[in-house]
């Protein structure tokens, strides 16, 4: 399935007006005018979003050293477990956040560049390491039932622990290195939340499950239309009942 044709297909399950995913990759070269981009990183997804721009970066255009660290820029300071627990208190002490640190997967970025574009702006899917979602709560509901359509894996849908990066870049590299399966909700940093909509969260689904997926799209209640999901494609599209 080309972009074009999931596109189809995407705003037929949920509406003409339904923003559309993005794509990352990495690569040697620059896929656009490299922008030294400042403060959270995730910022820079949700503008990608909403205006359709393509970001090209290398490590030092990227400020935030989350954001560095798990786009796998850089290697984890030796602070990190004491800022995680004692300055954004996201963990009870500084012992149980280097727990979490010494076994969270990172991995190592694949080029120089990292690109994130819409996917209206991309031609094939075939250099991708996985699509981010921006979705509501109804627009999610849709995601994850696509998702679980063809499988009973309990963590087919995960939600861990994380900043934003770590839940829509590190995942699924780790993921598609593994090549294992899961997908993930995420957005839930308080940090990286500032640079979202109140209503937002993400979805990010690593490329080799992606593949998996757009097999079944057609056969699922989103485009096979159930009565139950029309009524939430008529909220997402606003219509009232």
């Amino acid at each position: 399935m080309t972009p074009k044709q999931f596109i189809a297909y995407y705003k037929q399950a949920f509406g003409e007006n339904v923003e559309l995913p993005l794509g990352f990759w990495y690569s040697e070269e620059s896929v656009a005018e490299p922008i030294e981009h400042k403060g959270c990183f995730i910022s820079v997804f949700n503008t990608i979003v909403q205006e359709g721009t393509t970001f090209s970066g290398k490590s030092e255009d990227i400020s935030c050293p989350g954001g560095r660290l798990w786009s796998g820029f850089v290697p984890q300071r030796s602070n990190l477990a004491h800022f995680v627990s004692m300055t954004e208190r996201f963990k009870k002490d500084e012992a149980l956040a280097a727990e979490f640190l010494d076994g969270f997967p990172r991995e190592e970025q694949a080029g120089k560049y990292i690109n994130v574009a819409r996917i209206d702006k991309i031609e094939t899917f075939d250099n991708l390491e996985g699509l981010i979602f921006f979705a509501t709560p109804d627009i999610l509901s849709g995601l994850v039932s696509w998702c679980l359509f063809d499988t009973n894996e309990p963590d087919a849908v995960s939600v861990p622990f994380g900043s934003g990066c770590s839940s829509i870049i590190t995942q699924v590299l780790m993921e598609n290195k593994n090549h294992t399966k899961r997908t993930f909700i995420g957005m839930f940093d308080p940090c990286a939340r500032l640079c979202v909509e109140e209503n937002i969260l993400t979805y990010a689904v690593p490329i080799n499950r992606f593949k998996e997926m757009c097999e079944t799209l057609v056969d699922t209640c989103l485009i096979n239309t159930t009565k139950d999901w029309q009524k939430v494609k008529d909220r997402i599209e606003g219509k009232k009942p």
